[in-house]
């Protein structure tokens, strides 16, 4: 009972120390709540939105910004800020399921590259070497090729074309981790090796793929912005910022304004994304928070 009172104890004490370093970073302050209101404004989409997305008003096409249209209107007439609000949903869903596909795939192989060694270590490196030698955008377009054309089968193909570089980041980790002295007591114990795996290293390699997760999901962002902005990721009439940056670049040199509301919102989602992981980082890391 001593124990568990201690443990009690204890585990509100970092978990306010964890809390209170986060907040004396402004950058991820700013970050986190930029993220949180981005996702509540998005959710709450078709009550906050001031139209429909897809209502057409032939008599404002390319309208400027007015009482009615706050954004100005688009070259079929709907609202900009309509669609600037529901294609935050489309954005944000198509930037987590792909970092969730990324996880799912990434972590495991990672963790028995790392464990295992010898020769499944070396064909796993091989294969994800191969990988990791094209451009990532390009490979998306060949998987989003074969799986076909869509937002959610888009965003399936960049989840496969991240999972190498979390693949790389866990095993490197593991490589360390796998060594350690508890892990050595689990394995002498009888430990099966998907229990020493999950129970002990895993939760020893989770720091670092938290980091690289908050990265990944700005690279999830612009990579739906550029499959949307080739027709290969949402399909009209629905919304999304890449579909709605296409839409405005082909009328720039009529209304070049429409390409800032969702270039400015690809830009600042990106940035909250990224100092999210800036601060996670140092907050996680031991060495980084005394510097």
């Amino acid at each position: 009972m001593a124990e568990v009172a201690i443990m009690a104890d204890r585990r509100p004490g970092r978990l306010s120390g964890f809390a209170r370093w986060f907040r004396s970073d402004p950058r991820g302050a700013v970050s986190l709540t930029f993220l949180v209101a981005l996702v509540a404004v998005s959710t709450l989409a078709p009550w906050v939105a001031p139209q429909s997305p897809t209502a057409q008003d032939f008599n404002a096409m390319m309208a400027p910004m007015s009482a009615e249209h706050w954004l100005g209107a688009d070259d079929l007439g709907r609202d900009v800020l309509s669609r600037l609000i529901h294609g935050g949903m489309a954005s944000l869903y198509a930037s987590f399921l792909a970092v969730a596909v990324a996880v799912v795939i990434g972590v495991p192989v990672g963790l028995l590259a790392g464990y295992l060694g010898g020769w499944v270590d070396a064909v796993i490196s091989r294969i994800i070497d191969s990988f990791l030698s094209f451009p990532a955008i390009v490979l998306a377009i060949a998987v989003t090729g074969a799986l076909g054309i869509g937002l959610t089968n888009g965003m399936i193909s960049v989840g496969i074309v991240f999972a190498p570089q979390l693949a790389r980041l866990v095993r490197a980790r593991t490589l360390v981790v796998r060594h350690e002295l508890y892990v050595d007591s689990a394995r002498c114990f009888g430990a099966s090796t998907s229990r020493i795996l999950w129970r002990h290293v895993l939760p020893n390699t989770i720091q670092p793929v938290i980091v690289q997760v908050t990265l990944l999901l700005a690279g999830a962002l612009l990579a739906e912005a550029s499959l949307s902005f080739l027709g290969l990721g949402i399909q009209p009439p629905n919304a999304s910022w890449g579909a709605m940056l296409a839409r405005a670049y082909q009328n720039m040199e009529i209304a070049p304004e429409q390409m800032y509301p969702p270039g400015l919102a690809i830009l600042l989602t990106a940035l909250a994304f990224n100092g999210l992981g800036e601060s996670l980082r140092v907050a996680l890391d031991p060495t980084m928070k005394r510097r």
